[in-house]
């Protein structure tokens, strides 16, 4: 709606108006009445202009109305002053003639004045009407105007400036469509009604004289405009009358929130305020229909309630777990600063929680826990929760208990959770002390075990060669039969020493001499051979790739452990099936044993039978030395434990997968490798080396005496000049004064300095002094190799060592040759 402070009042510019217009008509009765005198009485070329009577000047000096002559051209030829100070012109103007239709009529307008002219003309008076004039200056100007045409023929016309009440009319226009488009426009319910009272003065139903488009929308009321409420809704309460009734009487407005049951049990927000003349007992109502709103306040207000009695109960079980909970609950500042602990604290550390709170847990802590501590509560600062961290918190006896806790930090507080888990402790550390003895049993065990398989077999081999040595004592023994009893002891050394190499193997102390080599291409040739190991009833089945796939391992062990598996397989079988051998290139090791995969590449190589299977239990012990199924007699139990020993020592494992009935699948990882680079010419072979020079010498180093002095022996029978000495320190010692020796021949494992070492410091002091070491068995060797020195594995035989001595002195002997 428009400012009323802006628009002109209507009412008393019309009374202006009316009043100008009864001046105007009198004063155009006038002005014709002496006109006609003026004509008769005086020539009209006379001085003084055209109004020139004193009587119809005086009669037309109206402020409010302008007056002005002009003939049928539309010239002006008289003005009073009013007129000329509405338009802006000056009598200079009206003299030179300036004022014309033309000059004070818009084109717009100029249609009106022409026929203005017309009327005149025709019946000699025009109808009043209302236009534009244009002032000097270009401004415009409203004007309520009308015409008499005089005896001379001359127009006579009064003007009436109009331009505030137009004014007004426009803006009262524009407010009131404004007023309509809000009136259409708005989603509250409007409406204006006109109460009617009963005789005692209360009001008893009120008739719509206006609603807007939103009513019916709001009310559910239609076609409203004219009727009686009691009319539309007969059941609507009598508060809504008594509320309206009211406000008509006082005039007084009035904001209130109520029900319409009569309307469908609606909710309404009402602003209602009295409208024109009091005695009208009009009324206009504004509303909104808030049911909605209202049944969400409802049921939020019900949701509070049930959410307050929840928290409330929540609340309470909140305070019951924290009263009777067995675990330490508390709650401290970002600092560490406990602000309220649980009645646990007390049963658990005897302390009261006013001891507690308002303090750290430093006093509490064991001396040893408080630098952790401290780490994790800054840690928890940060915003990290604790999901599990242990220390120990002192009691009131002086004892300490070990806290377990859990803690989140929330809002700038942490909340704790501590479990005593000194008892639990106890009972792990007690545990771990109990499966430490069953593993120190379980070794003993093991170790009892093996023992008794390495005795049993040595008593074996020992009772040969005793029973033998026992018979060559004897002088009268024919050659052939002592021929004999010599071969049993050779070939008893020879059982002896398969023996500790195998367990050597198991136990991965071997002394390996890893080279590259293709499996594809040795697989196929141990193929070649199992008809021999196997017997005819067993099939032999190879799948390879057709590319070659390296690994660097010790081809003699490859090769034994590919028969020891396929022996196992021939038992498993009785003798008769088919046993399938196949490599994988590039393959993964999966987990074994509890033995983390690798990713490879690995060279897998399969060994499939068809025989009865194997039981969980039984391949859970498949790798121990000395088990077997076998009947008594016919196995070590030392064949698959190699298989073991072998591959772990090799950077690989071996796996097997068996069911009952379906026959068994062992499956050796070797380590993948790149293809080696093409050989050169191999050197010539030793082949028929001649005995030992007469006067070479040899430097032997072995701190056994029993086997130094037999050692020496040996070398001395086979035509050496041994000296023999019983460390490495002595060794050197003796090549600083002479180092006129052929060869060195050191045990590995001595005391002090050992055989390796030795060697290195004679390859950096006496370059080309040929070092030949021997070892039944060295960790050093077994993890390292012998460092390019040949070895000579213990028990050795004259002729092994014969032939690696000449094979030495003679390289040396062939290198200062080609030097030369």
């Amino acid at each position: 709606m428009a400012d009323s402070g802006h628009v002109p009042d209507l009412v008393a510019e019309n009374a202006r108006l009316r009043a100008a217009l009864a001046a105007a008509e009198q004063a155009r009765a006038e002005a014709v009445a002496q006109a006609a005198l003026a004509r008769a009485g005086r020539p009209r070329g006379e001085g003084g202009g055209f109004l020139v009577d004193p009587r119809l000047r005086a009669a037309l000096d109206i402020e409010t109305v302008g007056a002005i002559v002009f003939d049928m051209a539309g010239r002006v030829l008289e003005a009073n002053d009013t007129f000329l100070a509405m338009s802006g012109y000056s009598r200079e103007d009206l003299a030179a003639g300036r004022l014309t239709g033309a000059t004070l009529v818009p084109p717009e307008w100029q249609p009106t004045s022409r026929r203005v002219i017309a009327e005149l003309q025709a019946r000699g008076r025009s109808d009043s009407t209302e236009r534009e004039y244009l002032r000097r200056d270009g401004s415009r100007f409203w004007g309520l105007c009308a015409a008499t045409r005089l005896e001379d023929g001359t127009g006579f016309e009064f003007i009436i400036d109009i331009t505030g009440r137009r004014r007004a009319e426009e803006a009262l226009r524009r407010s009131e469509a404004r007023y309509r488009t809000l009136f259409e426009a708005i989603d509250a319910g409007f409406c204006v009604v006109a109460l009617r009272f009963g005789a005692d003065g209360r009001a008893e139903d009120y008739r719509f004289l206006e609603v807007n488009p939103a009513f019916a929308r709001q009310t559910g009321l239609t076609d409203a405009t004219g009727r009686w409420m009691r009319e539309l809704s007969p059941t609507h309460e009598q508060h809504w009358y008594d509320l309206y009734g009211r406000v008509a009487l006082t005039g007084e407005p009035v904001r209130f929130v109520q029900p319409a049951k009569g309307l469908g049990e609606r909710w309404y927000e009402v602003y209602a305020f009295r409208v024109d003349p009091p005695e009208a007992r009009h009324v206009a109502v504004l509303f909104n229909d808030i049911t909605a709103r209202r049944r969400l306040e409802e049921a939020l207000r019900g949701l509070n309630e049930t959410l307050e009695r929840q928290v409330a109960a929540r609340t309470a079980e909140r305070d019951r777990i924290w009263q009777v909970s067995r675990d330490m609950l508390g709650v401290a500042d970002a600092d560490g600063v406990w602000l309220s602990v649980n009645p646990a604290w007390t049963a658990i550390l005897g302390w009261q929680p006013e001891e507690v709170v308002g303090r750290t847990s430093g006093w509490l802590e064991h001396p040893e826990d408080q630098d952790r501590t401290r780490t994790e509560i800054q840690r928890l600062g940060t915003g990290e929760p604790t999901t599990s961290f242990e220390n120990r918190f002192r009691t009131r006896d002086g004892g300490y208990r070990t806290l377990s806790w859990r803690a989140v930090p929330f809002e700038g507080s942490l909340y704790c959770v501590a479990r005593d888990v000194t008892e639990q402790r106890e009972r792990a550390h007690r545990l771990v002390q109990a499966e430490e003895a069953l593993r120190q049993s379980q070794k003993m065990e093991a170790v009892g075990q093996l023992t008794g398989g390495v005795a049993h077999d040595f008593n074996n081999l020992l009772t040969i060669i005793r029973s033998s040595v026992d018979f060559l004592r004897r002088p009268e023994l024919p050659e052939a039969r002592k021929a004999r009893y010599l071969d049993a002891v050779s070939d008893t050394v020879d059982r002896a020493a398969k023996l500790t190499g195998q367990l050597l193997a198991f136990a991965r102390r071997q002394t390996l001499a890893p080279e590259v080599f293709d499996v594809v291409a040795r697989l196929q040739g141990v193929a070649d051979m199992l008809d021999t190991v196997t017997g005819a009833r067993i099939r032999v089945v190879t799948k390879a790739p057709d590319r070659p796939c390296f690994v660097r391992a010790d081809l003699s062990q490859f090769e034994t452990a590919l028969i020891n598996m396929a022996v196992n397989a021939r038992d498993a079988m009785d003798g008769e099936g088919t046993l399938t051998l196949s490599i994988t290139c590039g393959a993964q090791k999966p987990e074994i044993r509890g033995h983390a995969a690798a990713r490879g590449p690995f060279a897998a190589i399969a060994l499939t039978d068809t025989g009865t299977g194997m039981p969980p239990a039984v391949i859970e012990k498949i790798f121990e030395p000395f088990f077997t199924t076998k009947e008594v007699g016919k196995g070590t139990g030392l064949g698959l434990s190699q298989v073991f020993g072998f591959a772990k020592q090799s950077g690989g494992d071996v796996d097997v997968t068996s069911r009952l009935g379906e026959g068994s699948t062992f499956v050796l990882y070797l380590p993948e490798v790149s293809a080696p680079a093409k050989a050169g010419r191999p050197a010539p072979a030793d082949e028929g080396l001649a005995p030992a020079r007469a006067g070479q010498r040899i430097l032997l180093v072995e701190d056994n005496v029993g086997v130094g002095r037999f050692a020496a022996q040996i070398l001395n029978d086979l035509g050496y000049v041994a000296t023999w000495v019983t460390n490495a320190e002595a060794a050197l010692d003796v090549l600083a004064q002479d180092a006129g020796y052929d060869a060195v021949f050191s045990d590995v494992v001595m005391p002090g300095m050992g055989g390796i070492e030795l060697g290195k410091a004679l390859r950096q002091r006496h370059p080309g002094l040929p070092v030949l070491l021997t070892s039944g068995y060295s960790h050093v060797l077994a993890q390292e190799g012998s460092h390019g020195f040949p070895l000579l594995n213990k028990p050795y035989s004259a002729e092994q060592l014969s032939h690696m001595l000449a094979s030495a002195i003679g390289q040396r002997r062939r290198s200062t040759a080609t030097v030369s």
